[in-house]
């Protein structure tokens, strides 16, 4: 949120509250893409039992909108549920008609954030330089998406944190039971982790993990 010189005004309201509560209980978003409406609903609903609270449904294309209100009214109210990949403006809209109750980038663009900010929707923009960064909080984000976490690696997390203490970072991209806890450790909230977490017993492991 910035004036019209581009000064920061602030944080926008709200947004930095609905991610600290929603990882609060467990750190971690689950991402389903490319997924039928039932695979999407098994999924959420394992990963609900679970105690995770935040689910995003990706909408990369014209077919994640079916699988999005699956969730949705899986989710009977009861928890919220995210629209991923929302790279416009125009898409944002799209999914909160469907039933979004947040949204989710993989990079930053002022449009969408000030959309959603119109919209009331909560929204986790990427990141992934310094410069990303100060514009995210130049727009009044202060949590964020670091992707892909698996290039940008825990030392990024960690490394942000000095010259952008009101930062908060949720990792995302390659991140699983092997490395979840490092990003953690390295300040992270939460991470981001898609539905092959939820199968074989994986996502009971990557929650032992943190």
């Amino acid at each position: 949120m910035t004036t019209n010189d581009g000064a920061p005004t602030g944080s926008i309201p709200g947004w930095a509250d609905f991610f600290r509560e929603g990882l609060a209980p467990v750190p971690v978003i689950l991402i389903l893409r490319g997924t039928t409406p039932e695979e999407a609903v098994a999924a959420a609903q394992a990963a609900w039992s679970a105690g995770v609270r935040l689910v995003e449904v990706t909408q990369e294309s014209e077919a994640g909108a079916p699988a999005l209100e699956a969730v949705v009214s899986a989710a009977e109210g009861r928890l919220p549920v995210g629209a991923g990949t929302v790279t416009t403006p125009e898409r944002l809209r799209r999914a909160v008609d469907a039933g979004a109750e947040f949204g989710v980038a993989p990079g930053i663009d002022p449009d969408t954030v000030a959309e959603a900010d119109r919209l009331g929707v909560p929204f986790l923009p990427g990141v992934s330089s310094p410069t990303e960064v100060g514009q995210a909080l130049r727009l009044g984000v202060t949590t964020v998406k670091a992707f892909p976490a698996k290039v940008l690696g825990p030392a990024w997390v960690s490394a942000m944190a000095g010259p952008f203490p009101e930062l908060r970072v949720v990792a995302t991209g390659g991140v699983d039971a092997g490395n979840a806890a490092d990003y953690l450790r390295a300040g992270a909230v939460g991470v981001g982790v898609g539905r092959s977490a939820t199968e074989g017993g994986a996502l009971a492991e990557l929650i032992r993990t943190l």
